[in-house]
């Protein structure tokens, strides 16, 4: 008797706390899947890059094009790199992928762009026999880009740049005349008032040789407000002279509106 009402006390204790358990958590929601980035299908789509530069290649050019671009008959494919901000990163990237692969950098213009900035955009076109050469050209190009961004510095005031190369290929010889197979090296400032100083300590910082200055009215600008000066020599004396006009123009372009001059991406000089 005393066993069954123990019984019936425990049975009645264990009905009343599953009773008073909290009803089990809801399952947790799963996030909101990340909006995937734009695709491109087309088999002429190589690929995007800072500067809002886009790498394109036809493999067969239609030869009404041939004639009316002026690019020789042989190069059957071209690879396209066209951006709103960058010359001397893209001119720069590309002398890198002429060295890389089997093609012929066969135009090089600089659009005023910059996207409503003093500076230019760049169309370069490479020309192959086989277009997996032009496609590899636009691929090389896009890479490096991240890296020739890496001594450019802009704000809403102007910007300043600087390139380097120990040893210019054929790209850099079409765009700016740089002898082939020695250290040369650019500098560009905007306001074009910049540039002209960073030009001059350029060649006071160290023993060059000039191959070029251009300023908006001449020299190759599209009428940007910028000054260009290149030039070459010995490698440690054309990073020592690139150095030394880096310093003075971050100085001045910071008086503009006092912001602060960063690199696009990583210095690389």
């Amino acid at each position: 008797m005393k066993d069954d009402l123990v019984e019936k006390l425990m049975d009645e204790v264990m009905r009343k706390m599953g009773s008073t358990e909290a009803p089990a958590a809801p399952a947790a929601e799963k996030p909101a899947a990340k909006a995937a980035p734009k695709a491109c299908n087309l088999t002429e789509f190589v690929g995007t890059a800072i500067g809002h530069t886009v790498g394109l290649v036809i493999a067969n050019v239609d030869p009404l094009l041939h004639e009316k671009m002026n690019i020789d008959r042989k190069y059957r494919s071209i690879g396209i790199v066209g951006a709103r901000t960058g010359a001397g990163p893209h001119i720069f990237a590309a002398d890198e992928a002429v060295k890389a692969t089997n093609s012929e950098v066969v135009l090089i213009e600089l659009p005023r762009d910059t996207e409503g900035g003093g500076g230019h955009g760049s169309l370069i076109l490479f020309g192959a026999e086989d277009v997996s050469d032009a496609r590899r050209a636009v691929e090389v190009t896009l890479s490096e880009l991240n890296r020739t961004f890496g001594d450019v510095y802009g704000t809403p005031a102007g910007h300043l740049e600087f390139q380097y190369t120990a040893r210019a290929s054929h790209a850099l010889h079409k765009a700016f005349g740089a002898p082939l197979g020695q250290a040369f090296g650019i500098t560009v400032g905007a306001p074009a008032a910049i540039g002209v100083l960073m030009a001059d300590t350029a060649a006071k910082a160290a023993t060059v040789v000039p191959v070029g200055y251009a300023s908006p009215g001449n020299g190759g600008t599209s009428h940007s407000n910028e000054v260009i000066f290149m030039f070459t020599g010995d490698s440690g004396a054309v990073r020592q002279a690139i150095i030394a006009a880096r310093e003075v123009g971050k100085q001045v372009l910071s008086t503009l509106d006092g912001a602060e001059i960063v690199s696009s991406t990583k210095p690389y000089i």
